[in-house]
């Protein structure tokens, strides 16, 4: 007895516009929670917050389920300090969103300092090369943003991630956009 194939009758060109309609779809959707977050970037902030705390519980089982895989005892004992601190810090994020948005919030303006102060000193390093400018540019916004969410923390703790979340949602869904349309476009002129 022959058993149905689903992709039977299919070609690759079926399959490619198949996919790329997913991928489009994705885009679409990718654009619309970055307007969103945008819009309401407290409620981004929020479900940010909350995404993060869930990530570093199942995060800590991980640990958990590496520590019992066995090795040496320092290895073991790491394992289970780092999941007993996902663990922790996981819970506390699910438990008290509004605080842990505003902890978020000042290690988003640490690490945006710390990147732009590190480009910055690339820029010396590597001030004769071609285009550096551009790097001296990036670490000068970059710190003067990391520096913006920081003095104005806790105030910067309602718009801060969820503008961050929104603005790269929306540039990650039109460039997946740009480019399923690109390949859409390639199938279809393969026809010919």
């Amino acid at each position: 007895m022959a058993t149905a194939n689903p992709a039977e009758g299919l070609g690759p060109r079926a399959v490619a516009r198949k996919i790329t309609g997913w991928y489009i779809a994705a885009a679409v959707l990718f654009i619309v929670l970055g307007i969103f977050s945008i819009v309401e970037p407290a409620v981004a902030g929020l479900a940010v917050t909350l995404l993060v705390g869930w990530l570093l519980v199942f995060g800590s089982a991980a640990h958990f389920a590496a520590a019992f895989k066995g090795g040496a005892t320092g290895q073991v004992v790491f394992q289970v300090l780092v999941g007993l601190l996902y663990v922790v810090v996981g819970i506390y994020f699910i438990t008290h969103p509004l605080m842990g948005v505003g902890t978020l919030t000042l290690v988003l303006a640490a690490v945006i300092l710390a990147e732009g102060v590190l480009e910055v000193v690339a820029y010396f390093k590597m001030k004769g090369a071609g285009a550096s400018g551009w790097l001296l540019f990036n670490g000068l916004v970059t710190v003067l943003l990391g520096g913006m969410i920081w003095f104005h923390w806790p105030s910067s703790t309602v718009w801060a991630i969820g503008i961050l979340v929104g603005v790269n949602l929306l540039m990650t869904g039109t460039s997946r956009l740009m480019f399923g349309l690109a390949a859409r476009k390639l199938i279809g002129e393969s026809k010919a």
